[in-house]
């Protein structure tokens, strides 16, 4: 395992970044190298210009190739988007006898989930097993090692569109690279941001990105509900540019140095002022207003979020409340706006849980938070219980060898005292 590498590839709004990493001695993941690239083929999410992906992909990946020193072929790719959606549906198994389930049994009634009907255009990337029922009796989260003929679960079932797949795929193809695996973004994030406590206790984790803000629901460990919400960082600097009558990359600036995202925290009298375009006066604005700007989108951004953990019916029972992570949870005061307007405790996600010592000291952004999450995902099952099944098989596999070994053993040993029986009969035959 120590060995193994690892690489996350996220094809952001804003950024594609590539990270490279290996568990450490003390299973914390260790950064061997980054790369970035500024992203101009995406758009909320959504590839929309292959070749400017194409070209980002490479730069990113050359760059975290070259500081890693390791030659990059496989990688983990994020997922995001309008487009994706979710669903909780029913699935059920009869089962021969009535003896004890086996992880085989609860992969069979999984994989039957992969054959339900969904719209057309659509593929299912995630399926996830909510709680079981074993013969009628529920609330059952991990049904391996009971009784029971009848095996019946609820799935939190998440579909793509099958164009933005193919897009997708055909980007990192040209990029000559292969997908080891697709992941949904915000569950990535959540690996890296979010502790087993939380995902215990109930807990919201929302990835504000460049174009799109993700949204992650857990509770009793399990991934309950998820939702992206088609705007981000980018439409505030939007309305910035617009409002403030700047340059984009002025407004981005002024957006990350000097925003704030509740107006009265800004001091009425501070003014900033912009250089002017060809020979034209510098233009001054007022932080009050700016930050007035700001907070008009930002509260509309956290209703959507807000609507969304009604609508997955776990608003009263998460008690970690709402972790927020991404390049956007960086604005100064979002996280009391956040409090003030949902009535849930809110900290900001940084990715340094599960990080070890780490040549790029920048990685434990929470801008990185999905990168990270992408490269965790390889070491680690988003759904705890597939780790635990996984443990089962391999331990079953060892002792399927054991009795493997003992059984040639004991033939080995029949096969001797045969041989000393018909010596003996042998002999026995010469008097």
């Amino acid at each position: 395992m120590e060995d193994k590498i690892i690489v996350g590839l996220d094809i952001g709004t804003t950024k594609i970044c590539a990270i490279v990493g290996r568990k450490n001695e003390y299973g914390k993941l260790e950064v061997l190298g980054m790369g970035k690239a500024v992203s101009d083929g995406v758009i909320r999410g959504i590839v929309t210009n292959i070749d400017k992906t194409v070209n980002a992909i490479e730069k990113a990946v050359a760059e975290a190739s070259e500081q890693s020193g390791i030659d990059i072929r496989v990688v983990n790719v994020g997922i995001a988007g309008q487009h994706i959606k979710s669903a909780i549906h029913h699935g059920s198994i009869t089962r021969e006898t009535d003896d004890e389930i086996t992880v085989e049994d609860v992969n069979r009634l999984n994989n039957d989930m992969y054959r339900i009907v969904i719209p057309p255009g659509s593929e299912i990337i995630h399926v996830m097993p909510q709680d079981y029922i074993i013969d009628y009796e529920d609330g059952i989260k991990d049904p391996v090692g009971m009784s029971g003929v009848k095996m019946e679960a609820d799935f939190h079932i998440i579909t793509a569109q099958t164009n933005a797949i193919n897009n997708i795929n055909k980007c990192v193809k040209r990029a000559g690279l292969d997908i080891e695996n697709l992941i949904l973004e915000p569950l990535a994030s959540s690996l890296a941001v979010l502790s087993d406590e939380e995902k215990e206790a109930g807990v919201c984790l929302v990835d504000i990105g460049g174009g799109t803000t993700d949204i992650a629901v857990f509770y009793d460990n399990i991934i309950r509900h998820t939702a992206v919400i088609p705007f981000g960082g980018n439409i505030i600097t939007s309305d910035i540019k617009q409002g403030c009558m700047v340059m984009e990359h002025q407004a981005e600036l002024l957006k990350t140095k000097f925003g704030r995202a509740i107006s009265e925290e800004a001091n009425p009298n501070e003014i900033v002022s912009i250089p002017g375009l060809r020979n034209r006066a510098p233009k001054e604005i007022s932080l009050k207003n700016l930050a007035h700007i700001i907070e008009a989108r930002m509260e509309e951004i956290i209703e959507m979020v807000h609507t969304e953990i009604i609508t997955s019916g776990y608003n009263k029972k998460l008690a970690a409340g709402i972790v927020v992570t991404g390049g956007g949870s960086q604005l100064t005061n979002l996280q009391q706006l956040f409090e003030y307007m949902t009535g849930l405790d809110t900290r900001i996600g940084y990715p340094n849980e599960h990080l070890g010592k780490s040549k790029v000291e920048t990685i434990k952004s929470p801008m990185y938070a999905t990168s990270i999450g992408l490269v965790l995902s390889g070491f680690r099952a988003i759904d705890i219980r597939e780790d635990r099944y996984n443990e089962r098989q391999t331990s079953k596999g060892r002792n399927q060898q054991r009795n493997k070994q003992g059984t040639k053993f004991f033939k080995n040993i029949l096969e001797k005292t045969k041989g000393l029986l018909i010596d003996d009969l042998d002999d026995e035959k010469d008097y």
